[in-house]
């Protein structure tokens, strides 16, 4: 199988044209494929109509498929799926957003020992050009990089305790975490810098999960922890996609940090299905 690739920027992201996900993938496309996932860190596919079922199956190419704690956003009985819809029995918008915490820069999975590598969403139903609803990302590569040599020499060693529970309640706490989704994903802790396991380079790893600091007073940590997300983005880093509903996007949780953007949740209806492949703990 011949696609292409078309950087979308300078520094992340790429348009993959010519590939069919609902046909199954062989080992050499895959191959392929995967090596613009390290190169571009998130791909972006052509509208297509892709079944839920052939998702999972293409999320299973990159290892094993997270089923995720928070089991209220389960979909079409794939434990794998994810879906964050605003609309309601009747199809029509609730003006009710289904997780605010998407709003803010944060990387799936980081608060879980084993961390997201692969995050693959689909983009089902989306608001009208210009109505919100859109889907930014920033290079961590990037972002480390330009730190300059006293933060590098501060954080080298630090490490970070990442908490579901905090950012849920402080973004989305009308709808907490139950005690078993509590008890059953605790509060771990990263490095702050960590070295991606393919390709060698140094990232900055933090975002809205990130609860406070090994070693410091809370809320010295909460102020360094809120000050490097802001050095973090980065116009020039950062790839800002507008949706085509049916498009695929896969990015790589590992080195980019991302977020979704307001819409009225009254007025416009958005519906994703996503899942997200577990990596490795993070070092």
């Amino acid at each position: 199988m011949k696609f292409e690739v078309q950087a979308l920027t300078r520094n992340l992201g790429a348009r993959i044209a010519g590939v069919d996900l609902a046909r199954k993938l062989s080992d050499d496309d895959f191959r392929a494929l995967y090596q613009a996932f390290l190169r571009h860190q998130v791909l972006v596919f052509a509208p297509q109509d892709l079944p839920p079922g052939r998702q999972v199956e293409f999320a299973r190419h990159f290892g094993e498929v997270q089923v995720h704690v928070m089991n209220q956003y389960h979909a079409d009985g794939y434990p794998e799926l994810y879906r964050l819809s605003n609309l309601d029995a009747h199809g029509r918008p609730n003006g009710k957003h289904p997780d605010k915490g998407t709003l803010a820069w944060h990387t799936d999975g980081s608060w879980q020992r084993v961390t997201g590598q692969a995050t693959i969403i689909y983009g089902e139903l989306m608001p009208g050009t210009g109505e919100g609803g859109e889907t930014h990302f920033c290079d961590m590569y990037g972002a480390y990089e330009r730190l300059d040599a006293a933060w590098k020499a501060r954080i080298a060693s630090m490490r970070a305790v990442h908490n579901l529970d905090f950012s849920r309640n402080r973004r989305h706490g009308e709808e907490p975490m139950t005690e078993a989704q509590r008890l059953a994903k605790p509060p771990v802790d990263h490095p702050v810098v960590r070295t991606h396991p393919e390709t060698g380079r140094k990232c900055l790893y933090l975002g809205d999960h990130a609860e406070y600091i090994v070693g410091l007073p809370y809320e010295e940590g909460r102020a360094l922890i809120e000050e490097l997300n802001a050095l973090a983005i980065h116009p020039d880093l950062t790839y800002e996609h507008k949706w085509t509903i049916r498009e695929l996007i896969v990015w790589d949780n590992r080195c980019v940090l991302h977020r979704a953007t307001p819409y009225d949740a009254s007025t416009q209806g958005r519906v994703i299905r996503r899942c997200t492949v577990l990596g490795e703990v993070p070092a």
